[in-house]
């Protein structure tokens, strides 16, 4: 099973220029993946997307992959146009449950922040239903982050706990079919080094608690930078890890294969790639 990765900034290049077809190809290019989990995907946002839908183009380069897109924003202006912005999935494995969560976002009002989300798509693999959650936390509040990261181990944990369902899907009693075994994956804004990384990657929960997929493929490798090579004007300190794939402890000993793009110029971020076993 293949998944990968990317913040790709609306399309936008290190060059300045928004080409959703390079971002699908060099994608492919690096790994024919089974998921892809997209981040800062925009739909009529001019200034971002020329007032395109971009989860509409997405869906349309990459056929014969069922899309998932959810926003974190969504707003309808006064010539009742709408404007949405978010995360998408997608898979062409098949998709048995979909789930949207707003994440928390204390002080709003206080500090320049947008609203943030996580994508959940239940997926079936060739060993087990697998929960992708694809996410993208807040930049500039640490303090918003850290509670976003709870959240999202809150949910991991429920996941774990939940009693898991099948079959059936008349009726919404009965149509739930959450699995534990997650990969949680996007842009989290925070460096390998920072203490909130520890926070998942050493999460001590109820269940199954998430691990840095890098770690496990590399242990003590240094790690690939995943923003910042080329754009150094968003990025003035240079190159960052901020982008990562934590994988669930009993899928450990699937991960054969992480790797980061590093020589892509399509966006300010590098996309990540992970191979499970089946």
């Amino acid at each position: 099973m293949r998944l990968l990765t990317w913040n790709i900034q609306c399309g936008k290049g290190c060059d300045g220029v928004t080409d959703l077809a390079r971002i699908v190809s060099v994608a492919r290019d690096l790994a024919d993946a089974d998921v892809y989990c997209f981040q800062e995907v925009s739909d009529n946002f001019v200034n971002l997307d020329g007032g395109a839908d971009q989860s509409a183009q997405l869906a349309s380069l990459l056929p014969g992959y069922r899309p998932v897109f959810r926003p974190a924003i969504e707003t309808i202006d006064g010539d009742g146009r709408m404007h949405r912005f978010g995360n998408m999935t997608l898979s062409r494995l098949p998709v048995v449950q979909i789930a949207n969560h707003l994440l928390p976002w204390p002080g709003a009002g206080g500090v320049r922040s947008m609203r943030r989300h996580a994508l959940d798509v239940t997926v079936q693999t060739g060993f087990s239903a697998l929960r992708i959650v694809n996410t993208h936390l807040e930049y500039h509040s640490a303090a918003q982050r850290e509670a976003q990261i709870a959240r999202l181990l809150d949910l991991q944990e429920e996941a774990s706990a939940s009693p898991k369902a099948g079959g059936s899907h008349i009726e919404p009693y009965v149509a739930q079919t959450l699995a534990a075994s997650s990969l949680l994956c996007g842009d989290f804004n925070f460096d390998v080094s920072d203490p909130q990384h520890a926070l998942i990657h050493g999460s001590k929960r109820r269940g199954l608690n998430y691990r840095d997929a890098w770690s496990i493929c590399h242990p003590g490798q240094p790690r690939a930078f995943t923003c910042g090579l080329y754009d150094h004007g968003q990025w003035p300190d240079g190159p960052d890890c901020r982008d990562f794939i934590f994988a669930t402890e009993d899928l450990s000993g699937r991960v054969r294969r992480v790797e980061v793009e590093g020589n892509t110029v399509a966006s300010d971020h590098q996309p990540i790639f992970i191979e499970l076993a089946d």
